[in-house]
């Protein structure tokens, strides 16, 4: 079983690049056809918010008909850059569509494991948060599925990375409630989200933390504090999680452009571990 994870997709209106800049639809374009050249094919893709730039109906509108050319299932939340309303009006009948009247979530199994995907928009606002109601939905929802390894999808961070001007805008209200209720469900395999468009990794909550890179622009590297935020072109990359019999899960990075090889490997005469 193998499940690709893409995020920060950041569609715009065709003709308009994001920041002025970012050839976002080209770039996920290229995303989608690297995903769809891998051998073999993952059984399922789980995209985990900021699906467009700004949460119009034009740009759900293009992002559907992108995701339709892909021969999986397609699980999504949105983003701070999504508008709830116009992504249901868009794909509001998607197969793959949570059934929750407010927010828009999912929950699925998928061969041996299961993967959850929670809304931690917060309208009007960059940061993420989690009320009552979504708190409570995600503990019966994992408590539905006590010994079956678990995926647990959000878009805004749970933890402080150390890049100030995102740990701002980070998973706040509810994060504290949300490790409890990883820390009492060892089921959870990772918990895995997007937003700060970089690949990054903790230990958090008795499991593992996983930010997975933008399909489209990174955020620049700056752990020194008061530093501005910035955007960089650095090569987009997706996750692949992966279950092996035997191992568990395992996170792969793929990269999306273009680059030399493959090539073999040529061993030298003088390696030490040629026999």
């Amino acid at each position: 079983m193998q499940i690709a994870h893409l995020t920060d997709l950041h569609i715009r209106p065709r003709g308009k690049p994001a920041y002025r800049v970012v050839e976002v639809n080209m770039m996920l374009a290229r995303a989608l056809a690297t995903l769809k050249s891998l051998d073999p094919l993952p059984d399922a893709l789980v995209l985990s918010g900021d699906l467009t730039d700004c949460g119009l109906a034009e740009e759900y509108a293009l992002l559907r008909s992108l995701l339709e050319s892909l021969d999986m299932p397609v699980y999504l939340i949105p983003g701070n850059h999504d508008r709830r309303e116009a992504l249901r009006e868009v794909f509001g009948d998607w197969p793959t569509f949570g059934d929750d009247p407010t927010f828009i979530d999912f929950a699925a199994g998928l061969g041996p494991v299961r993967v959850v995907g929670v809304d931690t928009v917060v309208p009007g606002h960059g940061h993420g948060a989690l009320c009552a109601h979504r708190l409570q939905r995600l503990e019966t929802t994992l408590a539905q599925a006590p010994d079956t390894p678990t995926l647990v999808f959000l878009h805004h961070p749970p933890f402080i990375c150390g890049i100030e001007h995102m740990d701002k805008i980070r998973l706040l209200d509810g994060a504290e409630e949300l490790q409890r209720i990883v820390a009492a469900n060892p089921q959870v395999e990772r918990v895995l989200t997007g937003h700060h468009h970089r690949p990054i990794q903790t230990r958090w909550a008795g499991t593992i933390a996983q930010i997975a890179p933008s399909v489209a622009h990174q955020v620049e590297f700056r752990l020194d504090p008061g530093a501005e935020g910035a955007l960089v072109l650095e090569p987009p990359a997706f996750l692949v999680h992966a279950w092996i019999e035997g191992t568990g899960l395992v996170s792969h990075q793929v990269y999306v452009e273009r680059y030399p090889g493959p090539h073999p490997f040529v061993l030298d005469s003088d390696y030490p571990g040629q026999s």
